[in-house]
């Protein structure tokens, strides 16, 4: 009996070390990716919040993103930032890719209306302090010597954002620590990553204390972008001797509700309203095809300046964030309810 009681008891301790052991390789899926990677002994960025500015907080910061205003505790009030737009305009606040370390707009489409997000011609903000470059690519041919400052510093980019993109004034720098300090609660967390269990074991580990610490923050870097690659192209109109050119109008419709009408329904954020009926889908549909700025070939790839009076304008899509399939896409959409 006793025997059989040794038994008993060395089997219990090895299930009870086995699940000790098993619990290694489980990840807190919140903790976020910047206290990670300082755990292992690198830290990724240094654009952290200067907490020696006043009046600067992260519920501040939200309204000015969201909503382009916000008075800070102990300021004067300011204005609203831009009477244009808000960084909600083209930026969402949320995840927006099923895989964060490509830049696939087929991917993203599909991944944003099933999140109920629009698509748009802008980064996510979401995960912005977890990289460390900004502007990327052909940005450089719209803003020029404008992106120098911007290139590696988060508030300097936030800055030409405010002034440039959004066409309003420049933030105050209690203004920009609290949009700082917002962006710092969105960050990237362990569970947008996609590691796989041996992925997640090897960072478990590593944090315990063996000697992995290099291989876990090689497999982290490899999970996400440190920066948005955007590259400006020339419209792509289909080839009208080749059906199998053109696009599914299924797909199209995905791209007119959450990317067209984000803006343009009852004139959001622009003066061209777009709706559901059929003489806006038969104006659009006899523009396409036409080389003007009405034309879905020509103002998707090229945007449209402010015009004369008016400092609101349409921003360009890179590649990155709309193909040409997706504007393929579109058109059949727009030709099919213009029938």
């Amino acid at each position: 009996m006793s025997r059989l009681i040794t038994i008993l008891l060395l089997v219990g301790a090895w299930i009870l070390f086995q699940s000790a052991d098993n619990e290694v390789a489980i990840l807190d899926k919140s903790q976020s990716l910047y206290q990670t990677l300082n755990q292992l002994g690198y830290r990724s960025v240094e654009h952290t919040v200067d907490e020696s500015i006043e009046g600067a907080s992260a519920k501040i910061g939200e309204d000015l993103v969201k909503h382009g205003f916000s008075e800070g505790e102990g300021q004067k009030k300011v204005k609203r930032q831009s009477k244009h737009f808000v960084c909600t305009s083209c930026h969402n606040v949320e995840r927006e890719d099923p895989d964060l370390s490509v830049s696939d707009p087929e991917a993203r489409l599909e991944y944003v209306v099933k999140q109920g997000l629009p698509f748009l011609q802008a980064t996510s903000l979401y995960g912005a302090v977890n990289r460390t470059s900004f502007y990327n690519g052909d940005y450089v041919k719209k803003y020029g010597d404008l992106i120098k400052p911007a290139k590696n510093n988060i508030r300097e980019a936030i800055q030409l954002c405010a002034v440039e993109c959004a066409q309003g004034r420049k933030l105050h720098d209690w203004e920009v620590e609290s949009i700082l300090a917002y962006l710092w609660e969105i960050q990237l967390t362990l569970g947008d990553l996609n590691l796989d269990e041996n992925e997640a074991s090897i960072i478990q580990k590593a944090i315990g204390g063996e000697k992995l610490e290099m291989e876990a923050i090689q497999i982290l870097e490899s999970k996400y972008l440190k920066g948005s690659p955007a590259h400006f192209i020339e419209p792509k109109a289909r080839d009208k001797n080749n059906p199998e050119s053109f696009g599914d109008a299924q797909k199209g419709k995905l791209v007119y509700d959450v990317s067209c009408k984000h803006c343009h329904l009852n004139n959001k954020y622009s003066y061209l309203n777009l709706d559901d009926s059929f003489l806006t889908f038969k104006w659009l549909s006899n523009k396409a095809d036409t080389y003007s700025r009405y034309s879905i070939y020509q103002i998707i790839r090229y945007g449209t300046f402010a015009m004369h009076g008016k400092s609101s304008y349409m921003p360009r899509y890179p590649k990155e964030k709309m193909s040409d399939q997706q504007i393929e896409d579109l058109k059949a959409y727009l030709d099919l309810m213009a029938e």
